[in-house]
């Protein structure tokens, strides 16, 4: 099958008329190249429709339009068009004739054209998406074309789009056994006598394996040929050894190539039981999981190759070997770079089912589109190795009623039908799934925290009770009850934020194997702790990895309302909950999390913010604290300042301009914190075990100086070109307290995207201008600019730089 890639030459405009009776292009459409996000180009406001939900952005509804131009002689081949994701509610439109649509905004769709076509002449393709209903999504969403978009053409005799499977059937020390299943399509009234050849690829490119099979088409059927293949001296996938091959399908009439196509894969296999955990190729993994929404940052949703490739590349140079897309099917982009790199992937259908989350999501369609839409994520995902497991939703209310135990029925049944070699669960919040019985709980867990003596008074609100004593709710019995029926359809029981659970669930059903779908970061020790403690526990998802825009203000700290958490007003736009920031640099939960997973000898030394001494913190569950990885705090000589030292071992040690200033056994949590006072220069802490040093980590005072430090980054694909821009001294250290405007002049290059990770910006990324935060910004460029010389402009300071 001939695929093209369909990007070019759009024309794009905001429709504003939902009633438009005439079919025109106006004047002001503008000039777009596709993957688009229309929403991110609008800037944040305070009264946006969907509030903090998006970060302060509105939808709207669009148009994008295209021609195409198919010769006479294409009348005999199947055109179609393939769109990777559109947000949402999407018409697709050939000559005015609605040929497709599609409403779930994440989902890959195919529409044919001929049947609308008129052959020899330019023809109008146009996608209506309709997003203007707010609210929709409880996070940024994006709007409009904002994946890529392909062409395909074929023979009326052909391997149906995402019609080829492996899978592996067996594999010993010598040799492997892939069974690949391809679908063949015969379009055409007559019989048709063919072959279809498979050849299997190693890693290095050479042809390792190879069937041929006879095929028999009667007129107008499709049928699915199964060819079993040896492959000697397999090289097996896993995070570890991301080896991949290719499966090469060729249908054949004589020596004619009638189609063909290309599949990469791994050669894996994986088991699943309460005692081994979970095995990829014998060998038991634990999962150091991130979860991460689907946005890209500065560039808003737009999904580009090299943006999800830097994404998950420093994911798992952080130490994460897994990645939970939520909640929503993961992108193909994405996929193909966790395959590249080795990253385990749980990839999730819905964020809800038959009950709305906002007033105009998917739930008002659940019924009508699920089962094409779960078809549609699992032929994209199974032939990708590191999807190991789906999601069939998230937080879903009704996943312990009767009827959700149908539908959740339902759901894997038909994933299995597709892919019976990937595991399936249901990321289950367990106050949630509990519904009309959440008044019982209350009242239970009240009386039992007042017998107790850990509350005084009438506190019988439930949110007044999830900030201190999350563990003592979700272990009640009502909630057992409805984890046995959220679970009974699946492989894996999806505990969100219930890790008080783990060890007397692996008891009471000794055979079910459980994975802390979502977990709150600080939480991270002692739920790493069970993990490794606990063979039924596979591992931990922490929310979450990257930081995103939307459900603004949940990992904020604040010391007044509306400056962070739940309250965050406008202008805050971000989560900040991640262990990276929007930008893609490591926060202080990172180093903490590497120390947690015991894959990090050294200590690491964070500050809380001397101006908030004292003061009481209002933090939400997914907050540590305020600290930030600074020694520069002008105007604070001799007042008093936390530090915080994340440590492994079992002792740390503080040292400031070489003098020690206090040595501490290393708490249960490994962050120890030192009550001192600020003094301009170095700050040192050392962690021992058993009284030997293993490692060491050092904070300095910046020096008066300044210099702009910009890396130019090129994407893989050259795609993309990210410029990582600094603040520094004149020896290279960050100067973490600028905040001023960095400004870009590139008048040779297309600008894509600039910013910070600063939760509340000041500026759109669409921008020439933004402020840096903690003394970085990020500029993205289009990847045609390589070669050509930007300028960076900060007060007085420039630098050029070549891209």
């Amino acid at each position: 099958m001939k695929t093209t890639k369909y990007n070019d030459n759009w024309k794009f405009w905001n429709e504003g008329d939902a009633f438009a009776l005439v079919w025109n292009v106006p004047e002001h459409a503008q000039d777009v190249t596709l993957p688009h996000d229309a929403m991110i180009a609008c800037d944040a406001y305070a009264e946006s429709g969907n509030g903090g939900n998006s970060g302060y952005r509105d939808g709207g509804n669009y148009n994008y339009v295209k021609t195409i131009h198919p010769t006479v002689e294409m009348k005999d081949k199947v055109l179609s068009l393939k769109f990777e994701g559109v947000y949402m509610n999407a018409f697709v439109y050939v000559n005015e004739q609605l040929a497709g649509k599609s409403p779930f905004g994440y989902t890959t769709f195919y529409v044919e054209l001929n049947d609308y076509l008129r052959y020899g002449e330019d023809n109008e393709i146009r996608v209506v998406v309709k997003n203007g209903a707010m609210t929709n999504s409880r996070w940024y969403s994006g709007s409009g074309i904002y994946r890529d978009v392909y062409l395909l053409e074929s023979d009326l005799t052909h391997i149906g789009p995402e019609g080829v499977f492996v899978q592996t059937e067996v594999i010993e020390e010598d040799y492997a056994v892939v069974v690949v299943q391809t679908e063949v399509v015969n379009r055409s009234h007559r019989k048709v006598n063919q072959s279809l050849v498979t050849s299997i690829l190693s890693p290095e490119g050479d042809v390792v394996g190879c069937e041929t099979t006879q095929v028999v088409l009667p007129g107008n059927t499709i049928r699915t040929i199964s060819q079993r293949i040896v492959v000697d001296g397999p090289s097996c996938w896993s995070d570890l050894t991301p080896d991949m091959y290719e499966s090469q399908s060729k249908l054949m009439c004589g020596t004619d190539v009638v189609d063909e196509a290309s599949n990469a894969f791994g050669i894996r296999d994986l088991s699943l039981d309460s005692r081994n955990g979970l095995r990829v190729n014998g060998k038991t993994v634990k999962l150091r999981g991130a979860c991460i929404h689907h946005d890209s940052g500065l560039l808003g949703a737009a999904t580009y190759q090299d943006a999800q490739y830097r994404q998950v590349k420093r994911l798992k140079d952080a130490g994460f070997n897994a990645i939970r897309m939520a909640h929503q099917p993961m992108a193909p982009a994405m996929l193909k770079a966790c395959d590249t790199l080795g990253v385990y992937v749980m990839d999730e259908t819905f964020d809800m089912w038959t009950r709305c989350k906002s007033d105009f999501d998917y739930g008002m369609v659940f019924d009508e589109w699920w089962e094409k839409d779960v078809t549609a994520m699992v032929k994209k995902d199974r032939n990708h190795p590191s999807v190991i497991m789906y999601s069939i939703g998230n937080e879903i209310p009704e996943v312990g009623t009767d009827a959700g135990m149908m539908i959740a029925d339902q759901i894997v049944s038909k994933i299995k039908s597709l892919d019976p070699t990937r595991y399936t669960l249901s990321s289950v919040n367990g106050v949630f799934a509990s519904g009309d019985r959440v008044d019982e709980i209350v009242e239970d867990v009240v009386a039992t925290l007042k017998a107790e003596g850990k509350i005084e008074g009438n506190v019988n609100h439930f949110m007044a009770l999830m900030q201190d004593h999350m563990d003592t709710i979700v272990v009640h019995p009502i909630i057992g009850e409805r984890l046995e029926n959220a679970s009974a359809s699946v492989d894996i029981a999806g505990y969100n934020y219930m890790t008080a659970r783990y060890e007397a669930d692996g008891e009471t059903y000794p055979n079910r194997v459980i994975v802390g779908s979502e977990t709150y970061p600080p939480a991270i020790v002692k739920n790493w702790d069970l993990v490794e403690k606990l063979p039924h526990v596979i591992g931990d998802f922490t929310w979450t990895g990257w930081d995103y825009i939307g459900e603004a203000g949940v990992g904020i700290p604040a010391y007044n309302f509306g400056e962070g958490g739940f309250g965050a007003k406008f202008p805050c736009q971000l989560a900040y909950c991640g262990d990276f920031d929007l930008i893609g640099s490591r926060r202080p939960a990172s180093y903490y999390r590497e120390i947690a997973f015991g894959i990090r000898n050294k200590p690491y030394i964070s500050v809380q913010d001397p101006n908030r001494y004292g003061q009481h913190l209002m933090r939400t569950p997914w907050i540590i604290s305020d600290s930030v990885r600074s020694w520069q705090w002008d105007g604070f000589e001799s007042k008093p300042v936390l530090v915080e030292v994340y440590s492994p071992g079992d002792e740390v040690a503080l040292m400031l301009n070489g003098e020690e200033i206090g040595r501490e056994a290393v708490n249960e949590n490994r962050i120890n914190t030192f009550d001192t006072s600020y003094m301009a220069g170095t700050l040192e802490a050392i962690s021992y075990e058993n009284g030997v040093e293993i490692g060491r980590d050092l904070l300095t005072t910046p020096n008066k100086g300044m210099v702009i430090n910009a890396e130019v980054e090129k994407g893989n694909e050259g795609e993309l070109i990210f410029v990582n821009i600094e603040l520094t001294d004149d020896d290279g250290t960050l100067l973490p307290v600028e905040s001023g405007i960095m400004s870009v002049e590139a008048p040779e290059c297309i600008l894509m995207g600039l910013g910070s990770g600063d939760p509340k910006p000041k500026e759109n990324y669409t921008g020439t201008e933004a402020h840096v935060f903690n003394g970085k910004a990020l500029a993205i460029f289009k990847g045609d600019a390589a070669g050509e010389k930007i300028r960076l402009v900060y007060g007085d300071v420039v630098v050029d730089v070549v891209l």
